[in-house]
């Protein structure tokens, strides 16, 4: 496993890391004792990062990630967490909440501080409240060391090149735009480089794009881009090749990228992620799979208010 530095942080994160949301059953129903394993595994090939949030299935999440890490040292791994939305339509992003949120993951992830605080998919709010309130709340908690660090995530780029010249943040979430078909998140690392923001990676399968299973019924890609991902799968099928492997793979590989989360709770699932890592990438593959992603590069879907999704 190599290892990166986050922005100016101090932290060296893995360059794969792990994503919670699978522990809360957010893809399909999970097994508590195997999901357990599957953090325990993680740690012990060489992923050092961890990320949750409260929404993640309604607390479950959390819960379930308080009881994996409770027996071990606090130093052994990095933790990350979020506030601000609680559910679908759910969202608190008043000073209040945000303290009162951090003090009940706490609780349930048994630890006294968490390495970086995300406010949760800001752009379903006005930024308004986000410049003025939510901020001052991290940095608050910042200086009272219950957090270390703060920063946000989203789903449109244009959410981050809008609002990140306004606010001071030590890191940032982007998921499903660096990966095999959609690399949009080049374009920002300039921003990102300039202001010294740690940049965190999420989703390499594009929430279930890149997979010969085919999508979830709630993803918002349109037909086009879900069968075109569909199609570049199954030429990976084809040649006895997982399609995840060379997403991780693809993903991990930029070393302006410090970082990558996968989800899974499957202990043998994260084993095999972390190992691809140090294998070396099918560049053949790779540049067939390219050629089929090519019409629907950087297609994406709108998410939150209509100012961050012009032109989608």
């Amino acid at each position: 496993m190599k290892y990166r530095s986050l922005g100016q942080t101090g932290l060296d994160v893995s360059v794969l890391s792990f994503g919670a949301s699978s522990l809360g059953s957010v893809f399909r129903e999970t097994n508590e004792s195997e999901a357990i394993r599957t953090v325990h595994e993680a740690l012990d090939s060489g992923i050092n990062y961890i990320d949750v949030s409260p929404y993640y299935g309604l607390t479950k999440a959390e819960t379930v990630l308080g009881k994996a890490i409770k027996e071990l040292a606090r130093d052994r791994f990095l933790l990350s967490t979020k506030a601000g939305r609680y559910g679908v339509n759910q969202f608190d992003f008043s000073a209040k909440r945000i303290t009162s949120s951090l003090e009940e993951s706490f609780a349930r992830l048994n630890t006294d501080y968490v390495d970086i605080l995300y406010l949760h998919d800001i752009e379903f709010v006005s930024s308004d409240i986000i410049v003025e309130e939510a901020i001052p709340a991290l940095q608050r908690l910042k200086a009272e060391g219950k957090i270390r660090h703060y920063g946000i995530c989203g789903l449109p780029i244009s959410l981050f090149e809008s609002l990140l010249p306004r606010i001071e943040v030590d890191a940032i979430i982007s998921y499903c735009h660096y990966s095999l078909n959609d690399t949009a998140l080049l374009g920002l690392l300039p921003l990102l480089e300039q202001k010294g923001i740690g940049l965190v990676n999420a989703s390499p399968l594009s929430m279930g794009l890149l997979s010969t299973r085919g999508t979830p019924d709630w993803h918002l890609a349109s037909p086009e881009l879900k069968a075109t991902c569909l199609q570049a799968a199954q030429l990976c099928a084809s040649r006895g090749f997982d399609i995840a492997k060379l997403a991780v793979q693809y993903s991990t590989a930029n070393a302006r990228i410090p970082t990558t989360l996968v989800s899974t709770a499957n202990p043998d699932n994260i084993r095999k992620n972390a190992t691809w890592t140090d294998e070396p990438i099918d560049e053949e593959l790779l540049k067939d799979v390219l050629a089929i992603l090519e019409p629907v590069h950087n297609q994406t879907w709108a998410s939150g208010r209509t100012e961050y999704n012009k032109g989608i």
